[in-house]
C-alpha cells in the first residue's frame, strides 16, 4: 500500500499538466481530492459531453441559502484533471475536505468569528517568493512550477519545499485549517482500511506535510468530535474566468486566468498566442499595433526572461515588453489589457440534467424559449414592446430584477425613447444561480415566485410611496395575481395617512401604471379605484399642510406638488382636475407658504382656471409686501420655477414684476438678489437671453413673428388632417371634438 501526495496550486496549468502525467504513470486505484464530500455524487457529471469549464460546485444550506460556498474549476485546474482521470479510467474518486455541513453550520452559528478568521488568513508563501527575488507569490509559483512538466519528480520537490517552509515559519494553524487537515487524514486512513494499494491524494501544496506526518487517529477523531452540522445541498453551476481571480471554497484564486488558458492549451506557444490576442484587443479599441511590433515584443520578452534567469517568458516579461515596444510612457493600454485580456472572461456550461431546484430549472427553460443564452460579457438588447415576443422578454427581465437578479439593466438610448421601447444591457453573473436558489422559497416558477415575493414585500412595506413604486414594478413584471393584495394594502395605508406630501408622492407611480398599463395588457381597474381615493385625500390634505411650515418643508412639499400636478395632467380625468384646481385655489386663499402659493397660482393660470387678471392680481399682492420682501421672492420662485416663458408672453405679469424690482430699496434688493438669481437660473438659456433683451429695450414687448390670421378657413382641406391627427394623438380625443 502506497499513499502518493500531490501538492498542487489550485487553478495552476503546470500543476494540472504534471498531475495528469503523474496519474497516468502511477495508475492509482483510489483518488482523493481536496473538495466538499457533499458533492461526491455529482462527480460523474464532470465527464458529461455538455460540461464546459469553467464551472463550479455550489454547496449551500437550503434553509439559509445565503450561506453558501463555491468550488470553481477550469480546464487547467489540477483537481479537474484528477476528476476526469478518475471518471475516464473507472477509478473511485472522492472529495475529502472538511464537509461543508460543518463549515456552514459554524458560519451560521459563529458568523462574526468566521469572518475574523478569514480576515486573519494571509499568504503563507509570500516570504518564500520574496526570498527568491519575486515581488509576489503568483509570479514566483508560475516560474517555479507552472512552466515545468516534471511529473512525479515535481511533486516530490514541492513536498520537500512545503515541509521546510512549515517548519521554518512555524506559524500557528488557524482552527479551521486544523479541522480540515484532520478530516483529510481521516479520509486517507479510510482508504487504506478499505484495502486500496495505490492512493493518490490531490490537495493544496501547503497541506502536504500535515497529511504526510500523521498524528494518531484518536487525535484527529477528538478534534472533529462534537462539530455542529447543518443540512446542505450541492449542484454544478456555470462559472467565469473572471471569478477565478477571486478566492473560493479552498481560499485560492489566480490573477490572470486568461494567460493560464494559453499556458494550458498551447504551452509551447503561449506567449505568441497571448500577444496576438493583445494586439487584437488593442486594434478593437482603435489603438495601433502592427505585426512587426508583435514580433519585436516577443523577442524582447524572451530576452528579458534570459536576463532574469527564467526558462521562458512569463506574463511579467510579456507585459514589460508590450509597455516598452507599444505603449511608451502611457499606461492606459496596459490597464485595458489587464482588465480585459488577463481575465479573458468566458462563461462555462453544465449539462441540462444537472440537479437543480424548480425555479432555476424554470428560468433556464425561459432563457432557452426566448433564445437569451447567458453570457459573461455585456450584450445590448433592444425591445419593441408592441411585438408580443419582445414584450415577453421584457417581462422576463423585469421579473428576474424583482427577485434581485439584475441580469439586465435598462438603458436610455437617444432617439429610441418612449412607452413602447426598452433598451437593456445584459451580463450574467455566476452569483445569480445562488440568488435563484434563495428565491426558490417564493415558488417553483418565475411567475409564481414574483407574485408571492411582491405580496410579501407589500406586507413588509409601511410607507405609501414605497408601496406605489412597488406597484410600478408589478406592472413591468406583469404580476397580475399580486394586484389585489397590493391594492388592499395600499388602501389600508392610505386610510391611515394624513401627510399631504406622502399622498402627493404616491400619485405619480400610480398614474404611470394607469396611463401605460394598456401597453402591457395589465388590468388597471383596481388601480384606478385606489388612485381616485388618493387624489381626493391629497386634495383635502394639501391646503392645511401648506400653512405654517418652514422653508425646508415647503421646498419638499413643492417637489411633491409639481410631480402630482404632472400625474393628474397625465391621467386627463375631469374629476381629478376639478378637485386638484380647487385645492390649489384654497392654498392661495388660506395664505399657504409663499413657495406653495406662488406655484399654485402658476398652475391655475396654465390650466386656464384663472384668468390673466386674477393671476396678475395675485402676483401684484405678493410683490407688494413691504414688511417681508423675502416672502415676495419665495412666491416668485414658486411661480416662475423651471420656466420664464410666462414673463415673455404676458405683458401684464412682466410689468408687475418689473415694477416690483424697480421699487425695491437698495438694501432689500441686495438681500433678495441671490434668491432672484437662483430662480432665474432654472430658466433655459434662450429664455434668460430673451428676458435680458426685454430689459435692455426698456420693457417693450418682444416682437414675435407670427403669420397673419387667415381670413377664410377651407374646412374641406382641414378635414384631411383629422385622420393624421387621430393617429398621432392615439385617439386621445373623439373625432367630433377634433372637428
Amino acid at each position: 500500500m502506497t499513499v502518493h501526495l500531490f501538492g498542487i496550486r489550485h487553478h495552476g496549468p503546470g500543476s494540472a499538466r504534471s498531475l495528469a502525467q503523474a496519474l497516468l504513470q502511477l495508475q492509482p486505484d483510489l483518488i482523493l481530492i481536496e473538495g466538499p464530500p457533499e458533492a461526491n455524487e455529482l462527480l460523474p457529471l464532470a465527464a458529461h459531453g455538455d460540461m464546459r469549464p469553467p464551472v463550479a460546485l455550489l454547496v449551500y444550506a437550503p434553509a439559509m441559502p445565503q450561506h453558501a460556498v463555491y468550488y470553481p474549476f477550469a480546464d487547467f485546474s489540477p483537481e479537474w484533471q484528477a476528476i476526469l482521470h478518475g471518471q475516464r479510467h473507472g477509478v473511485p474518486t472522492r472529495f475529502i475536505d472538511l464537509p461543508q455541513a460543518h463549515v456552514l453550520a459554524r458560519e451560521m452559528t459563529y458568523a462574526e468569528q468566521a469572518q475574523a478568521q478569514a480576515a486573519q488568513a494571509g499568504d503563507m508563501l509570500a516570504g518564500l517568493a520574496q526570498a527568491a527575488g519575486f515581488a509576489d507569490t503568483e509570479t514566483w509559483w508560475d516560474h517555479l512550477v507552472e512552466q515545468r512538466q516534471d511529473g512525479l519528480e515535481l511533486f516530490a520537490a514541492i513536498e520537500e519545499m512545503m515541509t521546510v517552509a512549515r517548519e521554518e515559519l512555524a506559524q500557528p494553524l488557524a482552527p479551521e485549517e486544523a479541522l480540515r487537515e484532520a478530516h483529510m487524514r481521516q479520509m486517507i486512513r479510510l482508504g487504506v482500511k478499505q484495502g486500496h494499494q495505490r492512493i493518490a491524494v490531490v490537495c493544496g501544496a501547503w497541506h502536504v506535510p500535515a497529511l504526510r506526518a500523521m498524528p494518531t487517529a484518536k487525535h484527529d477523531k477528538d478534534l472533529l468530535s462534537e462539530l455542529p452540522k447543518a443540512k446542505v445541498a450541492a449542484t454544478w453551476t456555470p462559472w467565469t474566468y473572471g471569478r477565478l481571480s477571486a478566492g473560493s471554497g479552498y481560499g485560492a484564486g489566480v490573477q490572470a486566468p486568461g494567460w493560464y488558458h494559453h499556458l494550458w492549451h498551447t504551452p509551447h506557444k503561449a506567449a505568441a498566442h497571448w500577444l496576438t490576442d493583445a494586439v487584437r484587443l488593442l486594434r478593437k479599441h482603435g489603438l495601433d499595433a502592427s505585426s512587426a511590433q508583435v514580433i519585436e515584443a516577443l523577442r524582447l520578452a524572451d530576452t528579458l526572461a534570459s536576463l532574469r534567469e527564467r526558462s521562458r517568458a512569463g506574463l511579467g516579461e510579456l507585459l514589460d515588453a508590450l509597455q516598452s515596444v507599444l505603449f511608451g510612457d502611457s499606461d492606459a493600454p496596459l490597464r485595458l489589457i489587464e482588465r480585459e485580456l488577463l481575465v479573458n472572461d468566458r462563461l462555462g456550461g453544465v449539462p441540462a440534467d444537472t440537479p437543480t431546484l424548480p425555479l432555476s430549472q424554470n428560468v433556464k427553460e425561459l432563457q432557452k424559449r426566448h433564445r437569451m443564452a447567458p453570457r459573461a460579457d455585456q450584450v445590448e438588447l433592444n425591445l419593441d414592446l408592441r411585438q408580443p415576443k419582445q414584450l415577453e422578454k421584457s417581462t422576463f427581465l423585469h421579473r428576474l430584477a424583482l427577485l434581485g437578479i439584475g441580469w439586465g439593466k435598462t438603458l436610455t438610448v437617444r432617439g429610441k425613447s418612449g412607452t413602447f421601447h426598452e433598451s437593456w444591457q445584459l451580463a450574467w453573473e455566476p452569483e445569480f444561480e445562488l440568488r435563484l436558489i434563495e428565491a426558490n422559497v417564493w415558488g417553483a416558477t418565475l411567475e409564481i415566485a414574483c407574485n408571492a415575493h411582491l405580496c410579501h414585500q407589500s406586507q413588509q412595506t409601511g410607507q405609501l410611496p414605497e408601496l406605489t413604486r412597488l406597484v410600478d414594478r408589478m406592472l413591468l413584471a406583469d404580476a397580475r395575481d399580486a394586484v389585489p393584495v397590493l391594492m388592499a394594502r395600499m388602501q389600508a395605508l392610505a386610510a391611515g395617512t394624513q401627510d399631504a406630501g406622502v399622498l402627493l408622492e404616491a400619485l405619480a407611480p400610480l398614474a404611470n401604471v394607469l396611463r401605460y398599463g394598456n401597453v402591457r395588457g395589465t388590468d388597471t381597474a383596481s388601480v384606478g379605484a385606489v388612485l381616485d381615493g388618493l387624489v381626493q385625500r391629497a386634495c383635502i390634505a394639501l391646503p392645511t399642510a401648506a400653512r405654517g411650515i418652514n422653508e425646508e418643508a415647503a421646498r419638499l412639499l413643492l417637489g411633491h406638488m409639481i410631480q402630482a400636478d404632472q400625474a393628474i395632467a397625465l391621467l386627463q380625468r375631469a374629476a381629478h382636475r376639478e378637485a386638484w384646481l380647487a385645492a390649489l385655489a384654497q392654498c392661495v386663499q388660506l395664505q399657504a407658504h409663499a413657495l406653495i402659493a406662488g406655484r399654485a397660482v402658476r398652475i391655475l393660470f396654465e390650466q386656464e382656471h384663472w384668468s390673466v387678471e386674477q393671476s396678475a392680481r395675485a402676483l401684484s399682492l405678493a410683490c407688494t409686501n413691504p414688511v417681508n420682501p423675502l416672502a415676495s421672492a419665495e412666491w416668485l420662485e414658486g411661480f416662475l420655477h423651471g420656466s420664464g416663458t410666462l414673463l415673455l408672453v404676458n405683458d401684464a405679469l412682466w410689468h408687475i414684476l418689473d415694477g416690483w424690482v424697480a421699487g425695491l430699496r437698495e438694501d432689500s434688493f441686495t438681500e433678495l438678489l441671490p434668491l432672484l438669481r437662483r430662480t432665474f437660473a432654472t430658466f433655459e438659456p434662450a429664455e434668460r437671453r430673451q428676458l435680458g433683451q426685454r430689459v435692455e429695450h426698456g420693457g417693450a414687448a418682444l416682437a414675435l413673428a407670427a403669420p397673419a390670421p387667415a381670413q377664410h378657413t377651407d374646412e374641406a382641406r382641414a378635414a384631411l388632417l383629422l385622420p393624421i391627427l387621430n393617429r398621432l394623438l392615439g385617439d386621445m380625443q373623439p373625432k367630433e371634438e377634433l372637428a
